[in-house]
Order: structure tokens, then sequence, then C-alpha cells
């Protein structure tokens, strides 16, 4: 009889070796992927985080913004993005 551990369960725990052989390996990666996953998420604002993409009415408006385009056709484009 081994003193300390209980229900002769051994020293491996549950079940033994076969079982902490399968499962804490799966715990060690599921943690790394969801630490992966949090730190590259848009909310967290990790480095994985992609810059929003403009639409085209955004680039629409700097284009007339910076007078590349002037007000009739701004409005025509307009028109024609939004459908």
């Amino acid at each position: 009889m081994m003193w300390g551990y209980g229900h002769d369960w051994g020293m491996m725990g549950w079940g033994g070796g076969v079982f902490n052989m399968i499962i804490w390996p799966l715990v060690i990666v599921a943690l790394v992927i969801g630490v992966i996953w949090f730190l590259r998420s848009p909310s967290h604002g990790g480095a994985g985080r992609r810059p929003r993409r403009s639409s085209g009415i955004d680039i629409l408006e700097e284009r007339y913004a910076r007078g590349e385009i002037d007000r009739d056709e701004f409005l025509q484009k307009k028109k024609e993005i939004s459908g």
C-alpha cells in the first residue's frame, strides 16, 4: 500500500499514466491555442488585428475632400455605389 495517495490510484493520479499522457498534452495545447486566439482577436487589439478596410463610400468621400473629383461626379458615383 502506498501512503498518501488513497484508493490505490497510484502515483500517476486518475487511472494511471495513459490518462495523463493523453489528457495533459491536450490541456496544454488547448491553453496555448486559447492564448494565441485571445492575443490575435480584434477586440483585444493584438498583433494579428487587421486594419478595417474602407468602404467604397469612404474612399469616394476622401477623393471628394481632396478635390480629386467634383461634386457632380461624387454624387453620381455615390448613387452608383449605394445602389
